[in-house]
């Protein structure tokens, strides 16, 4: 073969061979490395479906399943495959207008990037679903996903329970980025409190589309799916019915009710006062409810067995009795020789409801008679012993005292946002008083008044200890979590128990139980007996004032009420407090007794039922929200005016006729001369409105 013939062979082999490497290249970039333009097929021909897992499902203590689930669909939208688009149609269809489907769009660009699925509409209501679900195939770029939905199939204990939402970016942030834009969250209650152990695990569904959008099989038949995890479950103490009644005979009042078992911490109860049903909170118009709770000068959110902070007054004596017992100033047979009031640091006060006649002549006696001359002076007796050196060393060992019986601290429930009350410390009265003071000076302490205050839960948890003799479990809900393994530690704090005055003797304890029995069989909790159990109780009568419109107004005083049973062996402890309801005898009392014998006998005596009907129906709302409320209101609406220029949302505050109750809230029905005054007697400042005047109580 000619040379020249050979050296064209060659050329045209290594032009074959280079040709072969570069196919064989490009096969290889397109079959095996992820590039853009397999990300835009992928986008375009497969849809990943997020699988939200099931929350973990809450039982009460007999496995009743008191929050659960139930299956609505989100809207989510890509926005960067909302192309070809008939937004007018879509808008019709979901009852928007085109800017409002622009700044949805745009805020799910702004929050998670244009390629990235988010929610546009969550939770449709069943007749939207069918709609876009006929539709869809219109609107590339849109999808309905599952979302499993809390349900609360007995309409109670919303603040124990909580509600979840979507998380924001706040959320997303504390999490490390673990939680993506779409995720559910808890957000109070036992759903904030054991998230991790109720969230589960998301998963995901690949699907193909076609053409026309429409979602027609299972990408690669589903091998690169993963399944949702759902969350564990949680079985608590709570007994529902017990929390239902609760809640019942809260109706329209203002205050909380907790109830505990002694022998483990676990709370059997717990309602505040007033309340709602937390399936508001979930659904489709779960935004709109909630902007109308919060919007509530009531403070249904508010949880008060664990945030309202109350002077526990006369319910506070069993504790003073055992401090002073413990630290020897006194004895069981200890008397006071009361005369009607306190004479000893020269005022004559506190004033005492006896007067002479042997009241107070042991503890037992001072305690079913509630002598508030015999609590002050055994306070004084204890801040004041010599073995102290001075008043103030001597009141900051009583101070170590009600820490130990769990007052002004956190106890550690299992809910967010629990409150410390109030014990002041030395500080606090050397700063008031420049550091000159004695017991004469803060000797209502003793009658749980000055400036103690304690949280219907402290004031259960106090209760425990003396039911216990010196110990407690920490208050909690959650007995067991369902299928927890050695790295579900989350409980271990609740099985601890706290030994805090198991060195008092018996002796002690038993004067003080004994004389709380007395308060039901012989005192001033007699409505509170239940036949064939022995009851041990202490009513409570706090004086309730509130700062309204520039001035400290006395208003009616709040109804407390303690109690254990049965005495020898405590079942249930319970405390509540009903705001602006008088004695405590009255009203905190009857309902105490009521949720106690419907715990510990299962049932209720017939001529109970009809007490607890007369207490469920009874209204003891303070009389004064009605007027904040109208304050709050008419505050808000001059807000919107200045921002939009709408005389609308004013119109109605300026000439309304406003008929308020008396702020006293003592005598209902006795109304104050009415007078007229300016909107700017709300809105200070606003001048120019002062020839719009107002109805309004004089008092206001």
């Amino acid at each position: 073969m000619p040379v020249f013939n050979q050296s064209r062979s060659r050329i045209i082999r290594l032009i074959f061979l280079v040709a072969f490497v570069l196919i064989a290249v490009q096969l290889f970039f397109l079959q095996v490395v992820p590039n853009e333009y397999d990300k835009l097929a992928m986008s375009n021909a497969v849809f990943p479906k997020i699988i939200y897992p099931e929350r973990g499902i809450i039982y009460d203590r007999n496995g009743k399943a008191i929050l659960n689930n139930t299956i609505m669909y989100d809207l989510m939208v890509t926005p960067a495959e909302v192309k070809n688009f008939d937004t007018a149609t879509f808008c019709s269809l979901m009852e928007i207008d085109t800017a409002d489907f622009r700044a949805r769009i745009r805020d799910a660009i702004i929050k998670n990037k244009s390629v990235r699925p988010s929610v546009f509409e969550d939770l449709l209501t069943p007749k939207m679903q069918a709609r876009f679900e006929e539709n869809s195939w219109r609107f590339p770029g849109f999808a309905l996903v599952e979302r499993p939905v809390r349900t609360y199939p007995f309409h109670v204990a919303a603040h124990i329970l909580g509600y979840i939402n979507e998380v924001d970016s706040r959320d997303i942030e504390r999490s490390g980025n673990f939680y993506r834009m779409g995720d559910y969250i808890g957000k109070s209650g036992l759903e904030a409190t054991y998230e991790k152990v109720l969230m589960g695990q998301r998963g995901v569904q690949y699907l193909i589309k076609d053409n026309h959008n429409r979602l027609v099989g299972r990408y690669k038949e589903g091998i690169l799916d993963t399944g949702a995890i759902a969350g564990k479950g949680l079985h608590t103490y709570l007994d529902i019915e017990l929390q239902q009644l609760a809640e019942k005979l809260m109706t329209n009042k203002v205050g909380g009710v907790v109830a505990i078992d002694p022998k483990t911490g676990g709370i059997l109860a717990m309602a505040s006062g007033p309340t709602f049903d937390p399936n508001e909170l979930t659904g489709p118009d779960k935004n709109r409810n909630y902007s109308r709770l919060v919007l509530d000068v009531a403070g249904p959110l508010l949880n008060r067995a664990v945030k309202g902070q109350y002077p526990p007054g006369s319910t506070f004596k069993p504790i003073g009795a055992l401090v002073a017992l413990n630290e020897n100033v006194i004895t069981p047979s200890f008397g006071y020789p009361c005369m009607g009031r306190y004479y000893a640091c020269g005022h004559g006060k506190p004033a005492c409801t006896h007067a002479g006649g042997g009241h107070a002549n042991n503890l037992r006696l001072s305690i079913a008679n509630s002598c508030n001359a015999y609590y002050a002076h055994i306070y004084r007796l204890t801040v004041d012993n010599p073995k102290y050196g001075s008043v103030k060393k001597g009141y900051e060992h009583w101070h170590d005292y009600m820490n130990e019986f769990g007052l002004g601290v956190s106890l550690g429930v299992d809910l967010p946002s629990e409150d410390n009350g109030n014990i002041p410390d030395t500080t606090e009265y050397n700063r008031d008083y420049r550091g000159s003071w004695n017991s004469c000076t803060n000797l209502t302490l003793g009658i749980g008044q000055d400036k103690m205050l304690v949280t219907p839960l402290q004031l259960a948890n106090a209760m425990c200890i003396i039911a216990n003799k010196g110990y407690y479990y920490t208050p909690h809900f959650v007995q067991k979590i369902e299928d927890a393994g050695p790295e579900d530690t989350l409980l271990n704090r609740y099985r601890k128990r706290n030994d805090v005055l198991t060195h008092i003797p018996d002796t002690a304890f038993n004067a003080v139980i004994w004389g709380m029995q007395d308060v039901v069989e012989r005192g001033t909790a007699r409505s509170a007996a239940i036949p064939g159990i022995d009851v041990c109780a202490k009513t409570g009568t706090a004086e309730n004032k509130r700062y309204l419109d520039g001035k400290v107004v006395q208003l009616k005083d709040n109804s407390v009420f303690v109690c254990f049973a049965p005495r020898d062996n405590p079942k249930i402890v319970l405390a509540v407090v009903v705001e602006n309801a008088g004695f405590g005898g009255t009203w905190a009392g009857p309902i105490s007794s009521i949720l106690m014998e419907k715990y510990l006998n299962d049932t209720l005596r017939p001529e109970r039922v009809k007490k607890a009907e007369e207490i469920a129906n009874a209204n003891l709302m303070p009389s004064y929200l009605k007027r904040l409320q109208f304050k709050e209101d008419s505050i808000r609406a001059w807000r919107w005016f200045e921002m939009r220029k709408d005389s609308s949302y004013i119109r109605k505050y300026l000439d309304k006729t406003i008929t308020s109750p008396p702020l006293s809230g003592n005598k209902p029905g006795k109304e104050g001369k009415a007078g007229l005054f300016q909107l700017h007697a709300i809105l200070p400042g606003k001048n120019e409105i002062h020839k719009s005047p107002l109805r309004q109580h004089e008092s206001a």
